[in-house]
């Protein structure tokens, strides 16, 4: 099982970021947390580094429903979504596979909420 799923797209990197932005609202996902890794590298490292953002992605009713079945799962949110840019105008997405994180997790009705944001998440992927 990959610990991801993606796509890989023609387009401008900006673009890619509202497109995806927007797929995830409709899936009722929020943007939590966004961290610009090229500039963040650049100010920290003085490192050149190519357009690359992670987004912390957040469905905020089964954020709720995971942290009642499972108080520590904290530490695995919210799901990571990032935006990579290969060449000019190629940019590819991935989004972490929630069942494949939740397997070291021993709990049934954890697996149950991962398995429907899973969907979401592929959906959101897919519709790209």
């Amino acid at each position: 099982m990959n610990y991801y799923f993606n796509k890989t797209l023609k387009e401008d990197f900006n673009t890619v970021i509202e497109r995806v932005t927007e797929e995830l609202k409709k899936e009722g996902f929020g943007i939590l947390t966004e961290i610009d890794v090229k500039e963040t590298l650049k100010k920290k490292l003085d490192i050149d580094f190519k357009k690359y953002r992670i987004l912390g992605a957040c469905n905020p009713p089964y954020a709720h429903k995971a942290l009642q079945a499972e108080d520590k799962i904290g530490t695995m949110l919210p799901c990571n979504v990032i935006v990579q840019e290969i060449n000019p105008g190629i940019v590819e997405v991935a989004a972490i596979n929630p069942m494949a994180s939740m397997m070291a997790v021993d709990n049934k009705q954890l697996m149950e909420i991962a398995d429907e944001i899973t969907a979401k998440l592929k959906n959101v992927i897919e519709k790209l």
